[in-house]
């Protein structure tokens, strides 16, 4: 059961990597030469190409990690961690992608709600 618990966190962390990405790598790199001359439709499909590997982790993750699949998370907590997933691997991209986004102090206030959500999701 920890195996899958591991597993499936692992999978969400690859998985919500490939989605900031796909999400947020386009506004970085527009700063790239190669990259100033592609149009929207452009963007999107290297978007959706991106997000196909986010889906190739996302979807195992949910299933290995769903309890009525045999892993060791509801619906709710799935949900719960992986929202806390995003928003780690969010932050990271924006400090060291995004050096003009700074991290403040109200924005670590909102992680210590957050770990608080996954407090409340997992108490019996």
């Amino acid at each position: 059961m920890i195996q899958k618990a591991i597993v499936t966190i692992v999978f969400l962390v690859v998985s919500n990597t490939f989605m900031t990405f796909a999400w947020y790598g386009h506004l970085k790199f527009q700063q790239m030469d190669w990259f100033k001359n592609i149009g929207l439709l452009g963007i999107i499909f290297i978007s959706w190409g991106i997000a196909f590997f986010e889906y190739i982790f996302q979807v195992p993750a949910n299933r290995i990690g769903f309890n009525g699949n045999g892993g060791p998370f509801n619906l709710w907590q799935l949900k719960v961690i992986q929202e806390v997933i995003t928003l780690t691997v969010f932050t990271f991209f924006s400090v060291f992608f995004f050096k003009n986004e700074a991290l403040r102090i109200n924005h670590l206030i909102g992680f210590v709600f957050l770990i608080l959500a996954v407090y409340f999701i997992f108490k019996k």
